[in-house]
């Protein structure tokens, strides 16, 4: 049982849970997830067709006789944990595909790895699959391999990513995404509805919505109708909602047509949960971020979301030490966090990226007045985090079980995404809980990011 650290990285997706044991004699492939949500969906609809194929999947590299590696490209640091996690593949597999964001830079690969069998871009699945038939020819059994009707997750199976759209249409200078994945492009609203109906019917309890920036979702289409469904994410928000399932929805830009999301949390429709990554308060750091917000505004949006729905959870990300970041507009993020009073907040801290106009910028701020804002912003955000959850004690709420071992059933409230916030411990009387089972708990104890509590 381990309580959320503080330092969580906010881009990561949870991690692959691999449980679909190979035939004598199949062809196996391991997969090595890293990253967002977005790309553990990329990676899920690439095993999918694999399964389809006639290969099984493998969670070890013994068992596998090719391993694909979904990189992540997102930060350097995220690039060099892609390098290791090649690396890794190749020293325990020795036969490795490359796929996902980092996959745009193949130069960027090969001259650190020049043993990997193949590189392709993001979601780029017909050139993974080709490079997979070269290196492990198919030998389907059509007998006995059948694909489950829902495909392969790589999540429990109570819960699920719905990836609603590709790319984005924002020039934010610290950003690379939309030279990796190009331009917004909407999902058909027919398409997504007929995956989480497929979802909830073979068992999903919760669907995480996730894009790069979901508001945006269906103007690339211009919101197209199609099949009794609009391509508008008011209408899907709406339409996922009458499924039954949890619909939680991620990377929201607070847009003003936002606000009409907030009275579908307020009935119950989607979850009272907003993930909006605001990156700054200060105006002329996110005009220097080329960022389409402001933060006063921002407060007024807040509190109108808050007047509809009282009980709205509000996450967001924060970069600290940005170029030109001066004490004067870090103390103004604080200020704004005080009066803003998020309940979920990542943080990190400003790196360079190739290829990101944001490094040509001058007054780059020393690495160490970064680590010192870092720590005095999560001081900040851990103390509004405890406050909040302290107020919770003695309520009754509802629950999702994640997990279950020997000492506690690991949940989490609605109030939080899996493993990028807290999580709530049943840690008496949980023996007879089932992992996806939604309970009512009466809340007894409350830390900096986590809550304990009892069964009612």
């Amino acid at each position: 049982m381990s309580t959320n650290p503080p330092d969580l990285r906010p881009d990561l997706a949870p991690k692959a849970k691999l449980h679909d044991p190979a035939r004598p004699g199949q062809p196996s492939i391991g997969m090595v997830s890293l990253g967002c949500p977005k790309a553990l969906v990329d990676s899920e609809r690439i095993l999918t067709r694999l399964r389809a194929e006639g290969y099984g999947v493998s969670p070890d590299y013994a068992g596998a006789d090719a391993v694909i590696v979904n990189t992540c490209g997102f930060l350097d640091s995220a690039k060099a944990e892609s390098l290791d996690a090649i690396g890794e593949a190749l020293s325990e597999n020795g036969r490795v595909i490359v796929t996902g964001c980092l996959g745009a830079e193949p130069d960027y690969i090969t001259g650190a790895h020049p043993k990997v069998l193949a590189v392709t871009g993001p979601h780029q699945y017909e050139q993974v699959l080709d490079a997979v038939h070269a290196a492990v020819p198919p030998s389907p059994d059509p007998f006995v391999d059948l694909l489950p009707a829902s495909g392969v997750s790589l999540t429990p199976r109570h819960f699920s990513y719905l990836k609603i759209s590709e790319g984005c249409n924002h020039k934010c200078k610290f950003c690379i995404i939309p030279d990796m994945r190009g331009r917004l492009q909407s999902r058909p609203a027919h398409a997504v509805m007929r995956e989480a109906e497929k979802l909830v019917d073979a068992g999903v309890k919760e669907l995480l919505v996730i894009s790069q920036d979901t508001s945006a979702y269906g103007v690339d289409i211009k919101h197209a109708e199609d099949r009794g469904h609009r391509a508008h994410i008011t209408d899907l928000a709406r339409d996922l909602g009458s499924l039954g399932a949890w619909v939680r929805l991620h990377y929201v830009y607070p847009y003003p047509h936002v606000r009409k999301l907030i009275p579908l949390m307020a009935d119950g429709l989607v979850l009272p949960y907003l993930d909006i990554p605001f990156q700054h308060a200060h105006p002329d750091v996110l005009k220097r971020m080329a960022r389409p917000a402001a933060a006063s505004k921002t407060l007024d949006e807040i509190a109108a979301w808050r007047d509809i729905c009282p009980d709205i959870t509000l996450r967001s990300t924060f970069i600290v030490g940005y170029p030109g970041e001066t004490e004067a507009e870090f103390q103004t993020l604080l200020d704004w966090m005080d009066e803003a009073q998020l309940d979920r907040v990542g943080c990190f801290q400003y790196e360079n990226v190739d290829g990101a106009r944001s490094n040509t910028l001058p007054d780059h701020v020393p690495a160490e007045v970064k680590q010192e804002r870092w720590d005095r912003f999560m001081e900040k955000a851990q103390a509004i985090s405890e406050a909040k959850l302290a107020v919770k004690v003695g309520s009754v709420i509802d629950v999702i079980v994640d997990e279950i071992d020997e000492d506690a059933a690991t949940c989490r409230t609605k109030a939080d995404a899996p493993e990028i916030d807290g999580n709530l411990f049943i840690d008496e009387g949980f023996e007879g809980l089932c992992v996806g089972d939604i309970v009512r708990v009466e809340v007894d104890e409350a830390g900096e990011y986590d809550l304990w509590g009892k069964l009612v």
